[in-house]
This record gives structure tokens, sequence and C-alpha cells, in this order.
């Protein structure tokens, strides 16, 4: 049985027949796999994640799930792939950790005995307990993004992606960040990210694609895409193969 858990082929959104956002692209994404996407701004890449998890109608293409074909199916893509938003305030709804977490499991009527396990399960998962009655908008930068990852999680997903999920965090927020995907990883999710601070993954991922200008410029591993990155505008610290680059996660 292939590995292979979401496959893309010949997706392409305009936005009108003048603007082109994503054009004909193909991938694959294997599952427990840590994919890395990256390019320059405006190069597509939060809008291919909008279209995944299927907040945005799919204009042409094809998306294939656990080797079934979703492109029509935005429910199942809903419930199956999670999204972290950038701005991590714009998805909190409730008036406690608790209470935001709840909300999205209310949305799928599950019972209130199922809906306890899996917030209690989550808080857990993240260290969150002491958190659990605080108001989001009180938490820190870090707490913050750990409760965008938990309502996600709690919606227990099949892959879980995350535009920027370093913006706007300091040095420690970003390793514990980097560290609880890691972590997620290991546990058998499957990760797509999308970072313009490529040292601060690029050493975790195991699987890169680069969007410029719409087109899907490069699909490979990391040592295979790394020395190619500067001529797509994005900026690798001089001469530093990607086993170098794990200072953040150590």
């Amino acid at each position: 049985m292939s590995d292979e858990l979401l496959r893309v082929e010949g997706l392409t959104y305009c936005l009108d027949e003048d603007k082109t956002m994503l054009d004909n692209l193909s991938f694959s994404i294997r599952e427990g796999s840590f994919t890395l996407l990256c390019g320059p701004n405006g190069a597509g890449k939060s809008t291919l994640l909008r279209i995944l998890k299927g907040l945005y109608p799919v204009k042409a293409g094809t998306i294939v799930f656990e080797e079934k074909d979703v492109t029509n199916k935005k429910k199942v893509r809903l419930r199956k792939i999670g999204l972290v938003f950038q701005d991590a305030d714009s998805q909190f709804v409730g008036q406690s950790v608790e209470k935001d977490l709840r909300f999205g499991l209310e949305n799928l009527d599950l019972p209130v005995e199922e809906q306890n396990r899996r917030i209690d399960e989550v808080l857990r998962l993240l260290s969150m307990e002491d958190l659990r009655h605080r108001h989001p908008h009180a938490l820190s930068g870090g707490e913050k993004r750990k409760l965008a990852i938990a309502g996600v999680l709690a919606m227990q997903p099949k892959i879980i992606l995350l535009d920027e999920p370093f913006a706007n965090l300091d040095y420690r927020s970003t390793g514990a960040t980097l560290k609880l995907l890691l972590r997620l990883q290991n546990e058998g999710h499957t990760i797509i990210l999308v970072s313009h601070e490529i040292e601060k993954c690029m050493a975790h991922a195991d699987h890169v694609l680069v969007l410029d200008d719409g087109l899907l410029v490069e699909d490979g591993s990391p040592e295979k895409v790394l020395p190619r990155l500067p001529r797509h505008g994005i900026h690798v610290p001089h001469g530093t193969p990607p086993e170098k680059l794990t200072w953040l996660a150590e």
C-alpha cells in the first residue's frame, strides 16, 4: 500500500481572467512527512493552503486524499485537514482556552463526553492545563500559537497546515513551537509548513516545495533543493548544508 496521503494534480486557481494565483501545480505528500513550502511574497503559498483546506474553491485540477478524489468534497477536506493561520488571534472565538477548544468540537456535533476527552488530551499534550481558564487574548505570543495548534489538533485532522507559524514570535517561543511540531510529526502527524524563514526549519523537513509566481519550481529533498533556493529569491545562510541548520531545536 502506498504511503502517499495527499496528491495534487494540475491545480490552477485564478482570481480573474488576468490574475492566475496558482498555475498547474502537481505534487504529492507522504503520510508522516514534514514538508516545507516556501517562496517569495505573493508566490501563492497561503492560497494553496486555503485551497487544500477547503476554504477556497478548486477552479481546475484534482485533489486526491487517502486515494479518494476529494476535489468536490469540501467538507471532507475541512474535517481531515487542519489549518493554523499566521495570525493566531484570528482563530480565537471563545472567552477562555477551554471554551475556544470546545467551539470547534461542538460544530462536529460530538457528545460532551468526547469533547471533554479531546480537550483534556490536547491540553495535556501541549502542557497547557494551567491555561484552561485564561482568556485567549491574554496569552503570550507563544501561548497563542500553542492554542491555535491545540484547536486544530482537537479536531483530529490527518494533515496539519501551518502558515508562517514563527511570525512575531521571540526566540524562545519559536524554538518551543518547532519542537512541538517535530514531536507531532514523530507521533505520526503529517505537517505542511509555510515559512520564509527557512533557516528555522529546513534541517528538520524531509520534503521541500518552492512556489514562485504561482508556479511549482522546486519539489524534492532539502539536500536537492537548498542550493537552488537563491535563484528563487530565497535567502539561505551562505555555504550552509541542511544538517547544520539545527540550532533552533537543540
